[in-house]
């Protein structure tokens, strides 16, 4: 019990100890709540609150195929589709539609129909396993891009809804760049802090072992197809409250807002951040809009997308794990990594941890 005290409290009660908190952790959390005081508003909105929205969606799809073992397409068009019913239910200022209810009963309602249809999406996806998975979610994706552009009475086909704006609440208007990016980064770090707690919970452990061995954890009396749509529910509470934050940055959305070059766009995110570890999607969401909104000053713009494939090829063949694992095969090698410790120095701390009776005998 002394030693327990001496170590600390746990943190959030999940077992996790100031003392266990990495410096560098420090560092970055120090620098993303600072960081509007330094960047411009360019660089605070297009590229901060633009890569914790897109790091969000992927992570809805980290997820799933970390925790999982589903690779699901179709997060990109779980968020898209909450766009929409936000424009619908909300005000737009295409007069189609719009039904003109308050912001604090458009959102929750939009982010509960997005996580249903994620549930709905994961109801059939489970029918399947690997590429068959991967192949009928982005089946989905196309079929809903497509109904939504030849739509024209509730979602305006191809033109979609222009004029949505985020409320303004306690006198700050959100879409300001410094309160959006601070209701992005405070979004993205909610749903960091939930997967990574929903890592460690029953059901977490459960959907890692249906991962592993779904026959096994089926006949100890688990409900395999539940428990994974249950998952796809959860990924699209994720995806969809950045859906929100996504129509509120665009100001609009269109077909292409779930179209499926983007739906792609959210898998290379995903990959080449890694997909171990929920902090994997946004390394490869910064990563990915910094490419975007610079690549034209390095090469012409048309050749974006050969940029992207060659950086998400050489990730796959170098480095299967993403950035995230290349960096964990280099930080052994780093002196100060604190996780690191000389043979001696271990040998001591294991001599130190039997009674002094133990050692005599054995000497």
């Amino acid at each position: 019990m002394a030693a327990e005290r001496r170590r600390g409290h746990g943190i959030f009660s999940g077992g996790v100890r100031w003392s266990d908190l990495h410096p560098a952790t420090v560092v970055a959390v120090v620098f993303l709540l600072a960081y509007p005081s330094f960047s411009s508003d360019f660089f605070t909105v297009q590229i901060g609150a633009y890569s914790l929205i897109l790091g969000t969606i992927a992570l809805s799809l980290m997820m799933l195929a970390g925790y999982g073992g589903i690779v699901s397409l179709a997060q990109l068009t779980v968020a898209g589709f909450t766009a929409y019913l936000v424009a619908i239910l909300g005000d737009n200022s295409v007069g189609v539609m719009g039904l003109g209810w308050p912001w604090w009963l458009t959102v929750p309602v939009s982010i509960l129909g997005g996580a249903v249809l994620g549930a709905l999406i994961g109801a059939i996806a489970v029918r399947t396993e690997g590429i068959y998975t991967i192949m009928i979610t982005l089946a989905i994706a196309v079929v809903l891009f497509f109904f939504v552009r030849q739509n024209y009475v509730i979602f305006n086909g191809w033109t979609g809804f222009a004029g949505i704006e985020p409320p303004t609440l306690l006198g700050v208007y959100w879409r300001d760049p410094v309160p959006f990016y601070y209701l992005s980064l405070l979004v993205a770090g909610f749903f960091f802090c939930a997967v990574v707690y929903l890592s460690r919970s029953t059901f977490g452990l459960g959907l890692q072992a249906i991962r592993d061995n779904p026959r096994r954890m089926r006949a100890l009396g688990f409900d395999v197809a539940l428990h994974r749509i249950f998952a796809f529910f959860l990924a699209g509470l994720v995806s969809a409250t950045a859906g929100v934050l996504l129509v509120w940055f665009y100001g609009r959305v269109s077909p292409g807002t779930m179209g499926v070059e983007g739906t792609i766009d959210i898998l290379v995110i995903a990959v080449v951040g890694g997909l171990r570890h929920p902090i994997g999607p946004f390394l490869g969401a910064i990563g990915f809009v910094l490419l975007e909104n610079f690549a034209i000053d390095l090469i012409d713009r048309e050749r974006f997308n050969t940029v992207i494939g060659l950086v998400f090829l050489a990730i796959v063949l170098f480095s299967p794990d993403g950035v995230l694992g290349l960096w964990n095969r280099i930080r052994p090698r780093l002196r100060f990594d604190r996780n690191v410790r000389p043979a001696s120095g271990r040998a001591e701390t294991d001599a130190g941890d039997h009674p002094a009776g133990v050692r005599e005998s054995t000497s």
